[in-house]
């Protein structure tokens, strides 16, 4: 009989309740991850210091708190353990922010549970994990971000879905996700083209990126 494979012990930090209880649920019925959950950096550093943890499954905006503010507290208490963001969205400039403090990777909450239980092993055992979508935000030797911006899949969706002139509700209906996820959305294709308003948005993108929808 082979032996039980060693479980990955994670700390899942995020602000709302029913995301974070479900999928602690989902992880920890694999059969090598041990999940538990709190809402806040606040919380959470004592669990650091109560028990060994692998990792943390860190969510970027933690409503007063950011993910920022985990690292430097967390080493100064005595983390050893390495840091996954999990996140609705991040822009490029904090992405790499975060890169440099020394977390491990960042995970879009976008992407299947079934990638996150990828990422999260291959983190534990060492190695890194950025989204497709924020392979301009690592350092070292990436590419700096191109004139044109590159969309994904789902926000290629949701920029053909605002210049048909659907309201945040009606996208979210139609793709079957929250309205605060096409919020942060919005936002990423705010970032990413430069604009504020939705106006502004459908305008840029039939002048300069309606070859790429």
């Amino acid at each position: 009989m082979e032996p039980n494979p060693k479980r990955i012990r994670a700390l899942l930090v995020d602000d709302h309740a029913l995301f974070r209880e479900s999928v602690a649920a989902v992880l920890s019925a694999e059969p090598d991850l041990q999940v538990e959950h709190c809402g806040s950096i606040r919380e959470a550093l004592p669990l650091l210091s109560l028990a060994p943890f692998d990792l943390v499954l860190l969510d970027h905006d933690l409503g007063a708190e950011r993910a920022s503010q985990f690292l430097p507290a967390a080493r100064q208490s005595g983390f050893e353990g390495r840091v996954l963001v999990v996140t609705a969205w991040v822009s490029d400039n904090e992405a790499r922010r975060l890169i440099r403090q020394g977390v491990a990777g960042i995970f879009l909450k976008e992407a299947p549970v079934s990638e996150l239980i990828e990422g999260i092993r291959v983190v534990a055992a060492g190695g890194a994990w950025l989204d497709r979508s924020l392979v301009d935000a690592e350092p070292n030797g990436a590419a700096e971000p191109s004139a044109t911006p590159v969309f994904n899949e789902r926000q290629r969706k949701v920029l053909r879905f605002v210049m048909e002139g659907l309201s945040n509700k009606e996208i979210a209906w139609r793709l079957q996700i929250s309205e605060s996820y096409v919020k942060a959305i919005l936002q990423s294709l705010f970032q990413k083209t430069g604009v504020r308003t939705r106006g502004q948005l459908v305008r840029v993108a039939f002048e300069q990126y309606e070859n790429q929808l």
